[in-house]
């Protein structure tokens, strides 16, 4: 059975998880505090980074979201969660980059304030809130009135991008001015994948403390 080392509130983990729901796959989770047992030698020998998620199929492992979720279509192909029209996966590849190379690291300082591990500085927000208007027009554009990226399917962009988009109102950059946009994430939302991978407001607290002791100790 698959194995997945996971962390709730990280995006990177969520992505798979919901891609392991969609696909219908059984698998074992395997939660990861990230209080120090990242770094076990056992966790180390499947993700030297000591990053998360980690997928282990086997006697193969796998690290970086983008990766497994790249292994996990090409080896359980049914549902389909990457279109054959070329137009189509050319959409769905630059959300999926896009997302990581510049929303991403936009949303960055954002969530080290909400996080409470970093103090608010307003030109930091603003020149992250204007990386953010971009990425946010370009892919009201690419929507294009289609109910996903790349078609009337969910696909790997929509999974790539959908666990990061929805936080932003909660970040302090609101959607009024992208209504494709709150449409789409609306549409995720009521999906059982999304619903059951959502954290809850408990979780978030918990991982802010873990991170705010973290700093603490870093810097004491």
């Amino acid at each position: 059975m698959l194995k997945l080392y996971h962390q709730p509130i990280s995006p990177n983990s969520r992505r798979v998880w919901i891609a392991l729901i969609e696909k219908g796959l059984p698998f074992e989770m395997i939660v990861m505090n990230l209080d120090g047992d990242q770094f076990q030698p056992e966790f180390l020998a499947i993700s030297p980074f000591h990053h998360i998620p980690a997928l282990v199929d086997g006697d193969f492992s796998l690290v970086e979201s983008q990766a497994i979720l790249d292994y996990l279509e090409a080896k359980y192909p049914n549902p389909p969660l990457l279109p054959e029209e070329p137009k189509a996966l050319g959409i769905v590849q630059m959300v999926r980059m896009a997302t990581v190379n510049e929303l991403a690291p936009a949303m960055s300082p954002l969530i080290g304030v909400m996080m409470g591990i970093s103090a608010p500085e307003p030109e930091k927000m603003e020149a992250a809130k204007q990386k953010l208007a971009v990425v946010l027009q370009f892919f009201q554009r690419l929507l294009n009135g289609g109910h996903y990226f790349g078609g009337d399917r969910l696909s790997l962009a929509d999974i790539t991008a959908g666990v990061a988009v929805p936080w932003l109102p909660k970040l302090g950059m609101l959607l009024d001015d992208y209504p494709q946009i709150q449409a789409w994430c609306d549409r995720l939302q009521q999906r059982p994948a999304w619903q059951t991978t959502q954290a809850t407001p408990e979780m978030l607290e918990q991982m802010k403390a873990t991170m705010q002791a973290r700093m603490a100790k870093t810097y004491k």
